[in-house]
């Protein structure tokens, strides 16, 4: 919608786990190090953790395209691991190629133990990668997990887990003991801080095509100071401004807009409006004419 009038080439704060668009602060360098790390030397497990929103999946995204280009490894994916035991196991020898339907634990087993060492003889590894595990009800669950873990050689796990999750997935872990021991590597994303969520904002703006400046500094600081330096609050807060500032015409999205966006966010009745009262009445309807907020032809704004 407001791509061309900011000189776009895409929207540059969708909520959505893209590899492209990824910001490497200093601790998610070291957490895409550490995960590689684990994998690539064949280690049991390795817990990443995080605030809500704080690129915890988009990180997972990018150690899958790492490991798909060095082709040694075969990856699982569980996005939604509110599942049965019997399903969960099913989930991964799904996954890994297995198309027969088992119906017992013991036969999934059997069919597991086979993959695990058709890729071991076949010169790959298999990561088995668990995201929103914090949602894991089942404490059985974690004890399944854990007995995955005793796939191995006499030197090396044939088999590397991943667990992605919010804080409380650190409490949940904890309370095993004997799979906390397993843990080869645990890290904690924190938020970012205020240099941290400029360079962020202005990193994403340039690989959505910025060729020039959107936030003014005023605006950058409050993007900061409402977000609390939450990646996926920060690109709710900036893809509201672009569109508000589409909207009323700005040349620049200033502090004042971004303290009225965070405003309609925080209120009961959530309604963003646009600067001007006019442009939420008329930008769906005036944006399909190509006309702005005020009936005019939209063109974008001159540099200033």
């Amino acid at each position: 919608m407001y791509e061309t009038f900011w000189g776009l080439k895409e929207k540059p704060f969708e909520n959505t786990p893209d590899p492209r668009f990824i910001y490497y602060s200093q601790q998610h360098k070291e957490a895409v190090a550490r995960m590689l790390y684990v994998v690539r030397e064949h280690k049991g497990a390795a817990l990443l953790t995080g605030e809500y929103g704080s690129g915890k999946t988009l990180l997972s995204r990018v150690l899958w395209h790492e490991l798909q280009q060095e082709n040694k490894f075969q990856s699982v994916f569980i996005l939604n691991p509110r599942l049965s035991g019997l399903e969960f196991i099913q989930e991964i020898v799904h996954q890994l190629g297995g198309h027969d339907i088992l119906p017992t634990k013991i036969d999934l087993f059997h069919a597991l133990h086979k993959l695990l060492y058709a890729n071991y003889n076949a010169g790959k590894h298999t990561v088995i990668v668990i995201d929103e595990a914090q949602a894991i009800e089942d404490r059985n669950i974690f004890e399944e997990v854990r007995l995955l873990l005793n796939f191995q050689l006499d030197n090396a796990f044939l088999l590397t887990i991943i667990l992605l999750g919010q804080p409380e997935l650190k409490y949940s872990v904890m309370s095993l003991p004997q799979f906390m021991q397993r843990m080869a590597v645990r890290y904690h994303l924190k938020a970012f801080d205020e240099r941290e969520t400029q360079e962020y904002i202005l990193h994403r703006l340039s690989v959505a095509g910025a060729q020039r400046q959107i936030f003014d500094e005023g605006a950058l600081h409050e993007v900061y100071l409402c977000s609390q330096g939450i990646p996926r609050r920060i690109n709710t807060i900036c893809d509201l401004a672009l569109l508000v500032g589409f909207g009323s015409n700005l040349a620049l999205i200033d502090r004042d807009v971004i303290v009225k966006i965070s405003q309609d966010l925080d209120s009961p009745d959530f309604d963003v409006k646009c600067m001007n009262p006019q442009a939420s009445q008329n930008i769906s309807n005036q944006t399909a004419q190509g006309l702005d907020a005020f009936g005019q032809e939209k063109k974008p704004p001159q540099k200033v």
